[in-house]
């Protein structure tokens, strides 16, 4: 039995106040991974302090540049399903959906989903040595079964991937993380939330100790007219990416304006790159010009024993995304993009 304290905070300064004061504090929403990682005896907080009372933290509100805000204990269901976001950014709701179950996607809140830890399999094992678990101990997934494990961003302490799928939605529509701590108030840029392991694996965000996701904020542009999401995993359902890829397009006829391609399952972080992005400005939406992307966005992928396939296949479902993207009705069941 593991014996812990449990606060209710009434506002976002007891809470953050609370948790500052104690390292071995955790704040606790809908708790979807953290108790899951505490069965594990991974962690064992001795301070449980309960966020879910928090004011103008639970609802989804436009804001004053025309985007809009996600509040974060606004669940992953009542988010996906909220109107303006099916109506506005379908990408994003497509993504939350693909991830997990409904029964979790009922509890787990969107400032949560940010939070989660890998899915590594030497990650939950106590007994096997993991850097993200305790640093320095070595990394057992190197030389281990790697197949759901990164091909880009990598580090020799650490091959672990991000699980989240709504976060690969939030990355490319380049949303931003709204958050509260003990030195006030920052915005983050969703590309500069999470880190690439480096030497330093154990730390999976740049959040500071103490510091709470209050909100998260999706900019005007939704790429509601030319978007996919696309999951490739080993079944159908309640599985955790082996790739994924975000697309939002923005056309004029069948020449590209604008473009956002984000990957999941393949890195560390949500994986995006610029280059490959711009790259497709000014040409036509075509197979052969995804897949000059796709180059640019894999370019230093490095495979392992179990999962060298990953660089392929996630070169293919940039190319078949890409035309998803193009025609959104193709994401039918039974559709086919004409290739």
């Amino acid at each position: 039995m593991n014996n812990f304290a449990f606060l209710r905070a009434e506002n976002a300064d007891d809470a953050v106040r609370a948790v500052n004061a104690n390292t071995h504090a955790a704040f606790i929403a809908g708790g979807t991974n953290l108790i899951d990682i505490w069965k594990y005896n991974l962690r064992h907080p001795e301070l449980l302090v309960d966020i879910n009372h928090l004011p103008d933290c639970s609802a989804i509100t436009k804001t004053v540049d025309g985007g809009m805000r996600l509040g974060a204990l606004v669940t992953n269901a009542d988010t996906a399903y909220h109107p303006l976001i099916e109506s506005r950014y379908p990408l994003l709701s497509k993504a939350i959906l693909a991830g997990a179950s409904a029964q979790i996607r009922n509890m787990a809140t969107d400032g949560g989903n940010l939070l989660q830890r890998t899915r590594c399999y030497y990650f939950y094992d106590a007994n096997a040595p993991c850097n993200k678990r305790v640093p320095g101990s070595g990394c057992a997934a190197i030389n281990g079964y790697n197949r759901i494990h990164a091909i880009l961003g990598a580090s020799e302490h650490c091959i672990a991937v991000f699980p989240s799928d709504m976060c690969v939605g939030l990355a490319a529509l380049a949303a931003v993380v709204n958050v509260t701590g003990p030195n006030g108030e920052r915005r983050i840029p969703f590309a500069d939330f999470h880190r690439l392991p480096g030497d330093q694996p154990d730390l999976d965000n740049n959040l500071q100790h103490g510091e709470l996701i209050t909100s998260i904020d999706l900019p005007p542009k939704g790429f509601e007219q030319n978007y996919s999401y696309l999951k490739l995993r080993d079944r159908q359902s309640y599985a955790f990416a082996l790739v994924s890829v975000a697309t939002g397009l923005e056309l004029d006829g069948d020449v590209i304006k604008d473009a956002r391609i984000a990957l999941g399952g393949v890195a560390h972080k949500p994986w995006r790159v610029a280059e490959a992005e711009e790259s497709l400005k000014g040409k036509a939406a075509t197979p052969e010009n995804f897949a000059e992307a796709a180059a640019v966005i894999l370019r230093g992928a490095k495979g392992y024993e179990h999962n060298s396939f990953k660089i392929e296949l996630a070169k293919r479902a940039i190319i078949r995304n890409g035309m998803m993207a193009v025609e959104p009705e193709s994401q039918r069941p039974g559709a086919k993009p004409s290739l």
